[in-house]
């Protein structure tokens, strides 16, 4: 039986998802704490998006395959089955991890490769009365002002199919083909900048990369273009700085309908390159 896991977790205590040995990372906490309510071992999961160290989740999504007659022996006579493994599970967890839900995966779900597209959130303060101590934690505190204006011309550039291995981390036969769909930034009522951005998917370092490329536009350092000249060289350029990761959280990931999930699966596992420019 497959089951969809939908979670949440504060990064600063974690060496990102990514199972580590000797190191406490999201994976390894979870599938310890399935195989400890499920009596198993040896379980485990695929995520949606593999977050780095330090970076925050409050719509992160996996998939575990699990035998019908464990999750069964999980229930108790007032819980049964999957409530029974949501509420367990967040007893043996620390405080720093929740599950939000358990639930039967549809037929084709699969969390990585069944998924549209992945939105995540970068929050700056950039004014010192913006600056909240009891927000230190996902906003990171900058003390230079950032032009939007100047921001929002410049991430403009960067929308669409493109190869994104100048802000990518390359690993060996990974594509760095990514679609970016929305990279907007708006100032709330409090002053924090929220930079928000969606993609079909991320590679390493990806968005903190972005970011830092566009907070050089905001002070005013680079000119908004510089953030297409940049993309286009498609190599890795050392003056781009991939910001702190604790101003990051991965906010929301979308599925699209049941029936369509396997075919979805399909076509994100094809390695993509960048498609020709038209002749016409």
């Amino acid at each position: 039986m497959r089951l969809r896991i939908d979670l949440g977790y504060d990064g600063a205590g974690f060496h990102g998802w990514a199972r580590q040995p000797g190191l406490r990372t999201v994976q390894g906490e979870l599938e310890r704490a399935l195989d400890t309510v499920l009596r198993t071992s040896g379980t485990e999961l695929t995520v949606a998006g593999r977050t780095d160290t330090g970076v925050h989740a409050r719509g992160q999504v996996c998939h575990v395959d699990v035998d019908p007659d464990a999750l069964a022996a999980a229930a108790t006579r007032r819980e049964e089955g999957l409530a029974a493994l949501r509420r367990r599970l967040d007893g043996v967890l620390d405080p720093d991890v929740r599950v939000h839900r358990v639930g039967v995966a549809p037929e084709g779900f699969d969390a990585r490769f069944s998924a549209l597209w992945r939105r995540y959130a970068y929050r700056i303060a950039d004014r010192p009365e913006s600056v909240d101590p009891l927000t230190r934690g996902h906003v990171l505190a900058w003390g230079r002002p950032l032009d939007l204006e100047a921001v929002a011309a410049a991430s403009r550039l960067l929308l669409g199919e493109h190869d994104f291995a100048a802000f990518c981390k390359r690993r060996e036969g990974a594509t760095t083909v990514r679609t970016l769909l929305d990279l907007a930034w708006e100032r709330d009522a409090t002053g924090v900048v929220t930079a928000t951005v969606r993609a079909d998917a991320f590679c390493h370092s990806m968005v903190r990369s972005l970011v830092g490329c566009l907070m050089a536009v905001g002070e005013g350092r680079r000119p908004p273009a510089w953030a297409g000249e940049v993309l286009t060289a498609a190599v890795r350029d050392p003056s781009v700085t991939v910001v702190q990761a604790h101003g990051l959280t991965l906010e929301e990931v979308a599925y699209p309908a049941d029936d369509a999930l396997a075919a979805r699966a399909r076509e994100a596992r094809a390695v993509r390159t960048t498609r020709p420019a038209s002749t016409s």
